[in-house]
């Protein structure tokens, strides 16, 4: 069974960056195609971005476009997501999942999450 531990979620400021990373307990992460989801206060899981097993491909929300960027380093067993001009809604637990799909936006087609780490934005 893959663990996941997510980090780099704190408070930052509206237009602010930040960097959160997902490391995979074994090495066979770099076969598994993987996903960021959020889950906001009083709201439901969403997705957010994905890509595949070799970073070639990638997947947003149309809601993060242009702002949000996923990569993977598989020597590092390590998935990325770089978030740039961040917005108040962007405030959630951020999660990363192993995939069974590539692609998929869909919470059921993920078998391996994490604990998330918390992003709040302040306006």
């Amino acid at each position: 069974q893959v663990q996941l531990v997510e980090s780099g979620g704190r408070l930052v400021q509206s237009g602010g960056s930040l960097r959160l990373s997902c490391e995979a307990s074994e090495g066979s992460f770099r076969y598994y195609a993987m996903g960021w989801f959020r889950r906001a206060p009083g709201k439901g899981r969403e997705f957010v971005a994905a890509i595949n097993w070799s970073g070639e491909s990638t997947y947003y929300r149309d809601s993060v476009k242009g702002r949000f960027t996923i990569s993977r380093d598989n020597a590092k067993n390590t998935l990325y997501l770089q978030m740039n001009s961040l917005l108040p809604e962007d405030t959630a637990v951020y999660y990363c999942a192993v995939g069974r799909t590539e692609g998929s936006t869909w919470s059921g087609a993920y078998d391996y999450w994490g604990q998330g780490t918390q992003v709040t934005v302040s306006s």
